[in-house]
């Protein structure tokens, strides 16, 4: 037998003995991931209201239009829609709400990012009666309040059925030597306002991690009686929950609460509701990545990841929030910021 005969010879042997083997299959080898299956609604639409980045010039509100939830694009070019004066002249980290009286109210970060991440102790907000037009800027100065505060963070806002009041909740510390540089962890506060221009009640603190790590980024969905909180971990580096049946205190977090099933750099969580259905989205800010990232669930525990070309925020948004919006009020936003 010559030696290219012997050759193949030897190839058919292993190929016969290799298929007589046995081999484990092991799907996270192949990289599998359960999606979710999108879910567009039909009639309204959604408003996301964000900040564009560290600079400045984008520490601005900015406004962006979809229609089923899932895609989103910039009204104004993506250029900033609601003018910021007073405090810093910087706002982040935006909040949208629609008033039990009939207008929308508008929360930020009042924050100079450049100035330093322990320079920032004031929240802005602002209202409307159509979404177009915003006015009554004012600074809510948390020093006022409660003193040293050093940062007040990405401030929301919901409404209190029992206490009839709006809930502003941020993530808050204090300096304990403000010229040894000490202060206080970070974790969440709250204080009740009627018309966002001050606060009716003395800030108190919401929740902490059972750890004790800073806890940032605070999103409360309301579900069947229960109040789920979110809130970045920054121990863990990842997006939890904890849950109370009264929205202003009393949250418990399970021993196993992290949601983010991406398992990597995000913050700036928010939760909203697709119009007619059972299902929610979470939207996360990857900061890292510079983009956002799109889970869904329908118990508001169990998350799963929805495919990234389902999906479009091709124009690299910062943290913010969604506002459902009806026909009338989508086009109203269109016909005034389209161009």
């Amino acid at each position: 037998m010559n030696k290219t005969a012997k050759l193949i010879a030897t190839c058919v042997a292993l190929i016969l003995i290799a298929a007589t083997v046995t081999v484990p299959v092991v799907l996270y080898s192949l990289g599998y991931i359960d999606y979710a299956d999108p879910e567009p609604t039909d009639r309204g639409g959604y408003l996301l209201v964000y900040s564009r980045g560290n600079e400045p010039e984008n520490e601005r509100i900015s406004f962006a239009l979809s229609r089923d939830g899932y895609d989103f694009s910039p009204l104004n070019g993506g250029e900033p829609i609601v003018g910021h004066k007073l405090g810093t002249g910087c706002a982040r980290d935006p909040h949208i709400t629609r008033g039990r009286d009939g207008r929308f109210y508008m929360v930020a970060t009042d924050m100079r990012s450049e100035l330093g991440w322990t320079s920032n102790h004031a929240i802005v907000t602002w209202s409307s009666t159509d979404l177009v037009n915003w006015e009554n800027e004012t600074i809510i100065d948390l020093k006022d309040y409660v003193a040293g505060t050093n940062r007040a963070w990405a401030p929301q806002a919901i409404w209190d059925r029992e206490k009839q009041m709006y809930m502003v909740y941020y993530s808050s510390s204090q300096w304990i030597d403000e010229q040894a540089g000490t202060s206080t962890g970070t974790c969440l506060w709250y204080a009740y306002t009627k018309d966002f221009t001050k606060f009716e009640t003395k800030p108190e603190i919401l929740f902490q991690t059972k750890s004790g790590a800073d806890c940032i980024d605070g999103d409360i969905v309301r579900k069947d009686g229960e109040f789920y909180l979110y809130y970045k971990d920054q121990g863990i580096d990842d997006i939890c929950y904890a849950v109370s049946d009264r929205l202003n205190g009393g949250y418990v977090a399970p021993d196993k609460n992290v949601v983010n099933v991406r398992h990597q750099g995000v913050e700036g969580s928010f939760v909203y509701r697709l119009i007619g259905t059972d299902t929610y989205l979470m939207l996360m800010d990857s900061y890292k990545d510079g983009c956002f990232y799109l889970q869904q669930t329908e118990d508001l525990v169990n998350f799963k990841r929805v495919k990234q070309s389902d999906y479009d925020f091709g124009f690299s948004p910062r943290h913010g929030a969604v506002l459902a919006i009806t026909d009338a009020e989508y086009e109203r936003l269109y016909d005034a910021y389209s161009k």
